[in-house]
């Protein structure tokens, strides 16, 4: 028999803020974290950098050879142990982490020292490895339990939680931290993106509305860094320690489009929406939100509402949707995990998240934005969460509100 899987912490270090309640706050009240950044020898562009302080969960000498990727995913793991309540973790816990980049900042340093000095820190490979977030979070709670990586770009983080899930739902776990973490904000991960003309551009607007998902001028994505994780455990554990539940992960889907490194395909992303709804047992008449992944390319945020568009039918007006990259940024491998949080609070708040910056929608995106800030939904049940990655592999994260 499956064991029903269900949200008890999140921990969060984001552009919006670093706990649950001030992140949902800044998301619900639609305050962008965007803005425009200069890095050394390079144009303005606009970032969602994440504030944090790594003196506050590392001492100096264990910050030697960790980088910031690694730094965000353990404080990020570390309160959504605190916010489940747990003053230690049992030791068979589970760690599933998506990450697409790895210690970019690591691998920046690297080059630019051995172009300057011709050295490279000895500490470089245990730095930029792309397990090192999931290495970090185990060693710190003192974890034995399984401790996987994923890195399917967008659909890192979204696919981690989903295996962690997985492997509650069936018994072979009583807890996961579950989540992801992208520390990109470095002049060469983002001269790459630039040069694969898919970023935003902040000309002639604030740089907090450079992100327009859905909208008809909008001009691309914007990248982001933090991390997010969840506490998952049974239901019936949280239940008998009288644990606060966010909202039940009632299951996934995942497929690859098999077409295109780049490009999304409506029929991938329709399998994947198929699978979320029987394996969570929800039809389409359901789920009243989508946190969709609407990047804001032109033919990322087309191929997204088509794809709803086929499975939600008749239903489709009856399914808010909105896009929270128009206010935290794209954090990549992180995104997700990010998105899942949101999804999950806003089913505990009866909220649903706004599609900022849209003001005139694009006719071709036929779906049911939610355009205003501070909007309220006392009868929301259920939700996705939409992530759609570079390389074809798509996730669908399907949640229902407890109690």
């Amino acid at each position: 028999m499956s064991n029903r899987v269900v949200i008890t912490g999140i921990g969060l270090v984001s552009p919006l803020g670093d706990t649950p309640t001030a992140v949902f706050d800044a998301v619900h009240a639609g305050r962008s974290a965007i803005e425009r950044w200069e890095f050394d020898g390079m144009a303005p562009t606009v970032v969602a950098r994440a504030s944090f302080d790594a003196t506050r969960w590392f001492s100096r000498l264990q910050l030697t050879g960790v980088d910031r990727v690694s730094q965000l995913a353990v404080a990020a793991a570390e309160m959504a142990r605190i916010d489940a309540g747990f003053e230690k973790l049992d030791k068979s816990t589970g760690v599933y982490v998506g990450c697409g980049m790895g210690g970019a900042g690591a691998i920046e340093d690297a080059f630019r020292n051995q172009r300057e000095s011709g050295r490279m820190s000895p500490l470089t490979v245990p730095a930029f490895m792309p397990n090192a977030p999931a290495a970090h979070v185990a060693m710190r709670a003192g974890l034995h339990g399984p401790v996987y990586t994923y890195s399917t770009a967008c659909a890192s983080s979204a696919i981690a939680i989903a295996e962690a899930a997985k492997a509650i739902a069936c018994g072979d776990l009583e807890y996961a931290l579950a989540g992801g973490s992208e520390a990109l904000l470095v002049p060469g991960v983002v001269s790459a993106w630039q040069a694969l003309r898919t970023l935003a551009s902040a000309d002639g607007i604030e740089p907090a509305q450079a992100c327009r998902p859905f909208s008809t001028d909008r001009t691309g994505l914007v990248l982001g860094e933090g991390a997010a994780f969840l506490l998952l455990e049974s239901c019936d554990t949280a239940m008998s320690r009288g644990a606060r539940i966010y909202a039940e992960l009632a299951g996934s889907g995942v497929s690859c489009d098999a077409t295109h490194l780049t490009k999304p395909d409506v029929a991938g992303q329709v399998r994947a929406l198929v699978a979320a709804l029987r394996n969570s047992g929800l039809s389409p008449q359901e789920v009243g939100y989508c946190n969709a992944h609407g990047t804001a390319t032109l033919v990322g945020d087309v191929v997204e509402c088509e794809a709803l568009g086929k499975v939600w039918g008749d239903a489709l007006e009856g399914l808010a949707v909105s896009s929270t990259k128009s206010i935290h940024g794209h954090l990549l491998g992180g995104a997700g995990a990010l998105e899942a949080a949101i999804t999950a609070l806003a089913l505990y708040r009866c909220a649903l998240p706004p599609n900022m910056h849209c003001d005139s929608p694009d006719p071709a995106c036929k779906v049911s934005l939610v355009r205003e800030p501070g909007r309220l939904s006392p009868t929301l049940k259920a939700a996705i969460s939409n992530s759609f990655a570079f390389g074809g592999t798509n996730a669908v994260l399907a949640f229902r509100r407890m109690g």
